[in-house]
């Protein structure tokens, strides 16, 4: 048997002796990644993904099978700068920066892991989180996004960035997002919102503006944040009211108005974690059924 590093397996019930006992310690991973050429996170037979390339790599260098739990489960074709994934292992003589170094010499140069360390046994990068942190990018320039930014940016037509606003305002709060989100059996559609709004930054006389919506939630559901932005751009552009956003909120199921926006202008930049002696209580709220005040029925955990 295994004993963890903030704790030990009874040596009398395992009838090994203390230097036979291998520690498990828990990792955290600090991943980024240009997703355009992986068909998402999440391993999947016979396709390139981000965990299936980590994993490989992760278990050569470690010489033992490694399975990562992630913060947010990315499609394909979306981005990360601050994705968090966490692991357990056996390795006895693991030291994470030198991890972070030979990974930079087995991984592709479209993922990097920037940082790795030792975590308490009760960090779970997925039910740990408290909130998610997502950027959404667009350019108005009319010669569309520059070079070095058309795998993460992407060009729209001018819009009416203070409508654009108002339209992300009215969506702030717990809600009910089926509207937004793609369908799961089982999966809850209620998330906490807690921010959406947009900056603009000029790239010069008469050539349009860098365009970046910042997204934070608790969690999100399956292209929520793609479908909000796609929701707010109908209104930047003229072809929805602001307050059109606000009836959305009242529908239980995807709504066909609602125009996902392209995956490549997506980048999960941040996630936050409470402080180590919270860690447990927050892996059981997380577990716990998502509800809407007053519309307790709703939605499964």
């Amino acid at each position: 048997m295994l004993a963890r590093g903030t704790g030990s397996v009874s040596l009398e019930q395992t009838g090994e002796s203390a230097e036979s006992v291998p520690t498990v310690r828990r990792v955290r991973l600090d991943i980024a990644y240009d997703g355009t050429d992986f068909t998402g996170w999440a391993r999947q037979p016979a396709l390139r993904t981000v965990q299936g390339v980590l994993e490989e790599s992760l278990s050569k260098v470690l010489r033992e099978s490694v399975q990562l739990t992630v913060a947010g489960r990315t499609d394909a074709g979306v981005h990360a700068e601050g994705q968090v994934a966490s692991f357990e292992t056996a390795a006895a003589e693991l030291d994470p920066p030198r991890l972070v170094h030979r990974l930079a010499r087995f991984l592709p140069k479209d993922v990097r892991v920037r940082d790795a360390r030792f975590v308490p046994a009760e960090f779970d990068a997925r039910f740990s989180a408290v909130r998610r942190h997502y950027a959404y990018r667009l350019t108005t320039a009319p010669y569309g996004a520059e070079p070095l930014q058309a795998r993460s940016v992407v060009p729209c037509r001018p819009v009416d960035l203070e409508a654009m606003r108002a339209a992300s305002r009215n969506l702030l709060g717990l809600h009910d997002f089926a509207a937004f989100c793609r369908r799961r059996e089982g999966a809850t559609t209620v998330r906490e919102l807690q921010r959406f709004d947009w900056e603009s930054v000029p790239l010069g006389d008469n050539a349009g503006a860098l365009l970046t919506a910042y997204v934070s939630a608790d969690a999100f559901c399956w292209s929520m944040v793609r479908s909000l932005v796609g929701a707010v751009l109908a209104v930047g552009e003229g072809r929805r009211v602001p307050e059109w956003t606000t009836t959305l909120l009242a529908e239980r199921a995807r709504s066909s108005a609602v125009i996902v926006a392209p995956a490549h202008g997506l980048s999960l930049i941040a996630v936050d974690y409470p402080v180590d002696e919270e860690l447990a209580l927050r892996n059981a709220q997380t577990r716990e059924m998502r509800v809407v005040p007053g519309d307790e029925g709703c939605c499964g955990g």
